[in-house]
């Protein structure tokens, strides 16, 4: 098979979040498959000093590569994108270089395929690209951004809005010349199919890492004193990105004062709305050495997203690790499971509160769910099963010579 180039809007390594969980994974898949070269932004240096981790972890199957950080901040980028009638999306990651090494890589003729990981890498391939063209759109981000919009007020409503129109229409534009799209879960793929009309659209779902997120696996676990007394509630994530913050904040403010218990939030870079929640009843951690020693910790953990695409890893994570979930209707859609067994699906402070109340004062049907959890990630989302189509998805068709 031809060597593969894989595009990133951030360095694949550490798969410490969600989005460099999925393009870790995929990534280590690829280079079972053929050489890859990378062409990727750091969000700064430290970012992008993981490069020679990535080399090792890789054992050595990666071609060539090229890290750059990424220097063009908000504004500067808003008023490129007005001035240039496009998505702000685009312009905070455009580069004359990473567009360069792209091409000096497609005029080899070694490249074979092209797998573009999130929608704003779309714009380094080619129009002529002769090599299959990959996109993984992830999440529908141009849905996110029309969510964010009816949620806003005042300039920021217009301005949300106008991303969400923007930027669909070039979502609509790249995978109607790409050779194939996908999307995390069928939810979202059936989502942008029904609103773009487009056939070549698939899902390629999340998987989880079933012997690190394993409740008997080896990793610190919190003394009782770090703990402390009473139920744990337990919300994970990157705590700067937007719709997190948000749900921590209606969490703390509609829910928690209904229920008992310690609100534990923990991720790294808690943003400042978030760290001004931290009180008697609300801890905020910040960047933890090992998310599995609060999962482990916790009597239950709670996804209260109101704006949420794709799948969300944290439930995965928290259902690997064999804990009792309550989740949005948001949170949970795309997740493969059933509601009511694996996990609860609970929409609105009050129902969210009474499913919280009831499972704190019910040990056997959390021991229940936690168990249902477990088996039903052992079962569907191993991430070789998960990854598995990928062969076909990057192959050239039979009879389509590769570049």
């Amino acid at each position: 098979m031809s060597d593969i180039l894989f595009l990133a809007h951030r360095i694949p390594y550490p798969p410490d979040r969600g989005d460099k969980i999925r393009s870790w994974h995929i990534l280590k898949h690829l280079t079972g498959l053929a050489r890859v070269h990378v062409a990727c932004f750091a969000d700064d240096e430290a970012d992008a000093a993981h490069l020679p981790a990535l080399r090792t972890a890789l054992g050595g199957a990666l071609g060539e590569a090229h890290v750059e950080v990424r220097r063009t901040g908000k504004a500067v980028a808003g008023t490129r994108a007005l001035a240039r009638g496009k998505p702000v999306s685009l312009t905070l990651f455009d580069s004359a270089g990473l567009r360069a090494f792209v091409d000096r890589l497609l005029a080899t003729g070694r490249i074979g395929a092209i797998f573009a990981f999130s929608g704003q890498m779309a714009q380094f391939v080619p129009s002529d690209c002769p090599a299959r063209f990959v996109m993984d759109f992830v999440d529908m981000d141009s849905a996110k951004f029309a969510q964010y919009a009816n949620d806003a007020s005042g300039p920021m409503r217009w301005v949300h809005r106008r991303e969400a129109e923007k930027l669909f229409a070039f979502e609509r534009a790249t995978a109607a010349r790409a050779d194939l799209s996908l999307f995390v879960s069928e939810a979202e793929a059936a989502l942008f199919r029904s609103r773009t009309g487009l056939a070549d659209i698939r899902a390629l779902s999340n998987g989880i890492d079933l012997a690190f997120f394993d409740p008997a696996a080896a990793f610190p676990r919190l003394v009782a004193a770090e703990r402390g007394e009473g139920p744990v509630l337990l919300f994970t994530g990157q705590m700067d990105y937007a719709p997190n913050v948000d749900a921590v904040g209606w969490f703390v403010r509609e829910v928690l004062p209904h229920i008992p218990g310690r609100f534990v939030i923990a991720g790294r870079n808690p943003a400042a709305e978030v760290r001004a929640l931290a009180g008697a009843r609300v801890h905020v951690t910040g960047a933890v050495p090992d998310i599995r020693t609060w999962l482990a910790a916790a009597d239950l953990v709670v996804a209260p997203l109101r704006i949420a695409r794709g799948i969300q890893n944290k439930v995965l994570e928290a259902m690997a690790m064999a804990k009792p979930v309550v989740a949005t209707r948001a949170a949970f859609e795309g997740i493969e499971a059933e509601p009511g067994r694996d996990l609860v699906v609970a929409d609105g402070a009050a129902a969210m509160a009474d499913a919280i109340r009831g499972l704190l004062h019910d040990e056997p049907r959390c021991a229940a769910l936690g168990a249902a959890a477990r088996q039903r990630v052992e079962i569907g989302y191993g991430w070789e099963r998960r990854l598995a189509p990928l062969v076909e998805m990057v192959a050239p068709p039979a009879g389509k010579a590769a570049a």
